[in-house]
């Protein structure tokens, strides 16, 4: 993808330019506001990283401007800004996510990969295949090797979201979104204790580990 990256401090910025750019993404840095501004809307993007505190203009305001002028590129405000009312102002200016400073590209890279696949032309898929689990997305059923494994409802939808993104790591952040659909972090040892619960049923019989666990990073879904 070619990636608007607007961020004053060259190094982060050149810490991401270089990260995308081994992705196999191609990154162009803006080191203020208005420049971004000026290749948002003049430049092809399929993606937009803007740093939500820029001289000139500032990330929320190129964002606004650059939607009233029709581009409709997916956008990541990077913030040091971590307060509810900050993260509801960008997303209300047409963000569609949100990364708190200092963040490890990592969880930057998870992203921007989710956002691609969600940017992609999407195909009814009801029933997701990994090793000896197929979910079925219709029934709300789970199957291990043909036999069904019996989940709660937020257990299913958190098995939902690591088969979607078998073999990638989901961070913390991406599962109480999408989960709990809690935009801010309730401070509760929530996803761990639901994450214990289905690692437990998953791997009932002494099977394999599915789920990996890297701190500070997120979960992963084994790719079979």
């Amino acid at each position: 993808m070619r990636i608007l990256i607007a961020e004053d401090d060259s190094e982060t910025a050149g810490y991401v330019s270089r990260g995308l750019s081994e992705a196999g993404h191609s990154p162009v840095v803006a080191s203020d506001g208005r420049d971004a501004l000026h290749l948002a809307l003049t430049e092809d993007f399929d993606l937009m990283i803007l740093d939500r505190m820029m001289p000139g203009i500032d990330g929320i305001e190129v964002l606004r401007r650059a939607r009233a002028g029709g581009i409709g590129a997916p956008a990541i405000m990077l913030t040091a800004l971590g307060r509810i009312e900050d993260r509801v102002e960008g997303l209300d200016a047409g963000a569609d996510d949100y990364l708190l400073k200092p963040f490890a590209f990592s969880e930057l890279i998870a992203r921007v990969n989710a956002i691609s696949r969600r940017s992609a032309p999407q195909h009814a898929v009801t029933k997701i295949s990994n090793g000896p689990f197929e979910i079925d997305l219709l029934a709300r059923e789970v199957r291990r090797d043909g036999e069904p494994v019996i989940l709660q409802p937020k257990e299913f939808r958190l098995f939902e979201e690591l088969m979607k993104n078998a073999g990638e790591f989901v961070t913390r952040t991406m599962l109480l979104e999408r989960v709990w659909d809690f935009h801010f972090d309730p401070q509760t040892k929530i996803v761990e204790t639901h994450v214990s619960r289905l690692r437990a049923k998953l791997n009932e019989g002494g099977r394999v580990d599915w789920i990996e666990t890297a701190r500070g990073v997120g979960y992963r879904m084994r790719a079979g």
